[in-house]
């Protein structure tokens, strides 16, 4: 008897696990994890196209919101499957070390500055965003910069860079918080920010503060796609990140971010096969 009970538990427990590994591996196709920006989720506009693709597709996607840097470290890891990110420079050097597969240009928006309506630091003023950055530097103004090495905190940093300058003072200050709560931070300190426009459109009407400086050829904002390369890790969803790409640069995919709209304004421009967005 005491023999029988020993081989029946070892059948039923080596029964539980094939059945628990057949589901864990059934979750692992079915899920799609996708590192993403928090400008992405800001926006609403994975709010807007995701649900269609999982109808479409029978995926889930699960989402994880990061600045763009810490996107791209998950992929290396291989905690997710897919990043959609907005640092061409350091999508490129990711890629180039073999963590991703090409990278396929989705969608581009832009920078803003915003900061308080009366304009301190006169930014309303300048001739470029180097003229605004500059007029920050030397004023006595307070800006608010993400600090997360994000999509948004490595174009700031492009910027100073251009002008030489490393803004250390007691008037710059590095928040490493999301574009929401870092907009919410620069509201409450009447302090100057850049910001994308997504997100501003998202939050405006929350903020006390305005629009002071666009339209600047630097301040362009593209976002890619890449898939996690399977050489690097093998029990990633390939297939499943493979799938996104395809619909999210396709006709479908790309018709649904150009009508996304918030307040009547257009907040992103679909690029798949752009010239202009796959050389920045």
């Amino acid at each position: 008897m005491p023999r029988f009970s020993f081989i029946s538990y070892f059948l039923i427990a080596s029964l539980s696990l094939i059945v628990n590994n057949s589901f864990a591996t059934e979750t692992l196709h079915t899920t799609i994890r996708m590192a993403t920006t928090t400008s992405t989720e800001n926006s609403g506009l994975l709010a807007h196209l995701l649900p269609k693709f999982e109808t479409e597709s029978g995926y889930k996607i699960h989402v994880i919101a990061v600045g763009t840097g810490k996107a791209l470290r998950m992929a290396r890891d291989g905690d997710v499957d897919v990043v959609l990110v907005h640092a061409p420079a350091a999508e490129k050097k990711f890629v180039a070390k073999g963590y991703g597969d090409k990278r396929h240009a989705v969608m581009y928006n832009d920078f803003v500055v915003v900061g308080p309506k009366n304009d301190p630091a006169g930014l309303q003023k300048a001739h470029s965003i180097k003229d605004a950055f500059r007029r920050l530097a030397d004023s006595e103004q307070i800006f608010i910069s993400r600090g997360d090495d994000s999509g948004t905190h490595k174009k700031e940093l492009t910027i100073w860079r251009s002008l030489a300058l490393t803004p250390k003072n007691k008037n710059y200050r590095e928040a490493g918080q999301g574009m929401g709560k870092v907009l919410q931070i620069s509201g409450e300190l009447n302090a100057y920010t850049l910001i994308d426009r997504g997100t501003w459109l998202a939050y405006k009407d929350k903020s006390p503060l305005t629009i002071v400086f666009e339209d600047d050829k630097l301040l362009f904002n593209p976002y890619g796609i890449i898939a996690v390369s399977k050489n690097k890790h093998s029990d990633i969803n390939y297939l499943g990140a493979v799938t996104l790409i395809e619909w999210i640069t396709s006709t479908t995919g790309q018709q649904l971010i150009g009508s996304y709209r918030l307040r009547g304004k257009q907040l992103f421009t679909p690029s798949a096969g752009s010239e202009l967005a796959q050389s920045n």
